[in-house]
């Protein structure tokens, strides 16, 4: 039975956490346990391996992260490194040779002359005490400190995207573990550099106790001369101080490389070279400076040259390269040029991309109306429509996203639409330079004009000449120009489809802005209770039944209470309903500040009750065809009877039906509000006009 070498190496990963264990059991062994000379040998190797291995893959890094093991790494490598230390120690001392290891470096480094191994081993010790660890030391403090400090506003920025729907719930719970893990690291890194400055000193300490110590047994213990002990022992103590300082020398390396990396999605080798040979001029200007240099007399002249020589064919290879890389742009700013010039031999209409385009609200005019949306030509279209924005942001509390005016050919020249979303919901004609006017007692307008109707509330109207404005106002008629009655048709349908206009972004706005000064609120609520989206739903119902949505404060408290007990969007417009009882009762008082009010049968109540079923729009009353066509009968003879009188009722429900009774009636009568008891104030006073009832008794 044959085995895939996949499976080979894929097995001891398995069990990686059982053998790292068993590793640093064996490690910390090595201070007790004497270790042969052979295997001393081996372990000193691995050891410079490991160092090699991990400066190597500090500098492949992209982010700390991919490296998030190093500080504990570095306390393991330094545990080994002292371990390591102690074994040949007890060697050196015991036997008075510790391996070919140790051995060869000593030879290698001293040579002949002693007194060159040791300075060499303390410049090596102090180039990594003072200049390596000290400031990869420093880099990581600093680096904890602002990585903590950066950590609310980054959390901010999460919650941020979040709310607006530009990352998921998954992908901010990853960003939000990488931005902790990150600080995790550089704040282990801190206190990881510690362990490096700590074994230098070790180092040190443990070269002089080999030496001293060496000298001492071999000379006053086995009595053999102090020039021999010294030859013997300076060797070895040199030989392995290098062979322990320099593998942790290549460590201290990487930890600098890693802590000083910048943000970047490429490894500091690809990083290195692209920034430091970007500029061409740079690299002539040191071609130059080296020349002069080799020409000075007194100095050699070979090297400089050589070195200018190298300066020069990197520059010159450099501007090649960068001329290169503008023939190609060159080309492909030609390419596009010529697939625009294709498109326009095509004849595809101008704009086509803007026409393409939806737009969450727009007016589209014809010909004859351009004069109007022009203000060198006195028109004030433009700053009427910014004021109805302003209007309706004060009567609903809503943010109307600015309104795209653009000319139509194809509409009559004095027509106009409004769009929803790309959609005609309304449209209009006007006659530039004529007035409207209007019986406000609903009368035959006496005068001479041209009739039409009122686009915005159906009423009768005249369009008359503007030299006849006197007239219409000495005979009590309301007056209007072009862009008034165009001004005030889009308020309407603003007002009508509100609900429309209300989306996410929206939202976020209406938030944001609420957030400067009520973060509690909106903290809690968003999005640990509800969704951004669950709020807009909310507020999409308020505005659909014409309820103002300027209290925004008491909207989200409101749902911060009730949230954690039902997510059901249904209910929760119920209760913010009750907590804006008063806005909304407010607009149906009469003048005397009474309620007039429709009420319903208990008896059909009852039934309408016993017959409510949910979907996933909510819920609504599924009763039988006909008793649904004599309810809504009996509500146009009562709103019929009662409107004779100047009487403008609500219907009132109770809480249970209150909901499916209006979604029951309202493509019947959407003007009329249906209200339940508990959202009228116990301060208003009701008077019943009439019942909905199509029981005999």
């Amino acid at each position: 039975m044959s085995i895939r070498s996949s499976e080979l190496f894929s097995k001891p990963t398995k069990n990686i956490d059982v053998l790292t264990a068993f590793g640093i059991l064996g490690i910390i062994s090595l201070i007790i346990v004497p270790v042969p000379t052979a295997v001393l040998d081996i372990l000193l190797t691995l050891n410079i391996t490991l160092s090699v291995i991990v400066l190597l893959l500090s500098m492949f890094t992209t982010e700390v992260l991919q490296f998030s093991v190093f500080p504990t790494l570095l306390l393991v490598t330094t545990l080994f490194r002292l371990g390591l230390n102690i074994s040949s120690t007890r060697l050196i001392l015991s036997q008075g040779y510790a391996g070919k290891v140790v051995e060869a470096f000593g030879v290698f480094v001293t040579g002949d002359n002693y007194v060159v191994g040791a300075i060499i081993f303390i410049i090596l010790v102090v180039i990594q005490l003072v200049v390596i660890t000290s400031g990869a030391g420093r880099v990581s403090e600093v680096s904890a400190r602002f990585t903590l400090d950066a950590m609310p506003g980054k959390q901010m920025s999460i919650d941020a995207d979040l709310n607006t729907g530009a990352i998921d719930d998954k992908e901010a719970k990853i960003r939000r573990q990488k931005l902790q893990r990150e600080a995790d690291f550089y704040g282990a890194m801190d206190g990881a550099m510690k362990f490096v400055k700590g074994d230098s000193i070790a180092g040190i300490l443990i070269t002089l106790i080999n030496f001293i110590g060496g000298i001492a047994i071999y000379v006053l213990q086995q009595g053999k001369p102090i020039m021999e002990a010294l030859s013997q022992f300076a060797l070895l103590t040199i030989g392995n101080g290098l062979v322990s300082q320099i593998p942790s020398l290549l460590v201290s390396v990487a930890a600098g490389i890693l802590v000083t990396r910048s943000a970047s999605d490429e490894n500091f080798g690809t990083d290195l070279g692209s920034q430091l040979f970007a500029f061409p001029k740079v690299m002539m200007i040191a071609a130059v400076v080296m020349t002069v240099l080799g020409i000075v007399p007194g100095l050699p002249t070979v090297p400089f040259l050589l070195l200018a020589a190298g300066c020069g064919i990197g520059a010159y290879l450099l501007r090649k390269e960068e001329k290169s890389k503008e023939k190609l742009e060159a080309a492909d700013a030609a390419a596009a040029a010529a697939a625009s010039s294709s498109a326009a031999e095509q004849k595809e209409p101008d704009g086509y991309v803007d026409y393409a385009q939806v737009e969450t609200l727009e007016v589209e005019i014809g010909y004859g109306l351009i004069t109007l949306a022009d203000d060198k030509n006195g028109g004030d279209l433009l700053e009427r429509i910014a004021g109805i924005r302003r209007q309706c942001a004060h009567d609903m509390g809503i943010v109307v996203q600015p309104i795209r005016i653009r000319d139509n050919l194809q509409l009559k020249t004095n027509e106009y639409t409004l769009k929803i979303r790309g959609i005609v919901v309304a449209r209009g004609e006007v006659m530039p330079k004529h007035l409207l006017v209007m019986d406000p007692s609903n009368e035959k307008i006496d005068m001479k004009g041209i009739p039409t109707t009122e686009p915005a509330f159906g009423l009768p109207a005249l369009w008359i000449e503007e030299g006849d404005r006197e007239k219409a106002e000495m005979m009590g008629y309301t007056i209007v120009d072009a862009a008034t009655v165009m001004v005030t048709h889009l308020g309407e349908v603003i007002r009508e489809h509100s609900y429309e206009l209300v989306g996410r972004q929206e939202v976020k706005k209406m938030i944001d802005a609420l957030k400067t000064n009520y973060s509690a609120v909106v903290e809690e609520l968003i999005p640990n209770l509800l969704s951004l989206g669950e709020v807009q739903k909310v507020l999409q119902n308020l505005l659909r039944e014409k309820v103002p949505i300027r209290d925004l404060v008491t909207i989200l408290e409101t749902l911060a209470d009730y949230a954690p007990g039902t997510k059901n969007i249904e209910g929760l417009t119920e209760y913010v309903r009750y907590a804006l009882s008063r806005t909304i009762v407010l607009p149906y008082l009469d003048e005397n500040k009474v309620l007039n009010v429709i009420t319903i049968h208990p008896k059909l109540e009852q039934y309408i009750a016993d017959n409510i079923q949910k979907s996933f729009q909510g819920s609504f009353p599924a009763i039988e065809p006909d008793i649904n066509t004599r309810i809504l009968e009996n509500i146009h003879s009562l709103v019929e009877r009662l409107s004779l009188g100047h009487v403008n009722p609500v219907i009132l429900a109770s809480p249970k039906i209150r909901a499916p009774f209006k979604k029951m009636i309202e493509m019947a009568f959407p003007n009329i509000a249906v209200l339940s008891l508990n959202e009228v104030p116990n301060s208003i006073e009701i008077e019943a006009v009439g019942m909905v009832n199509i029981y005999d008794n």
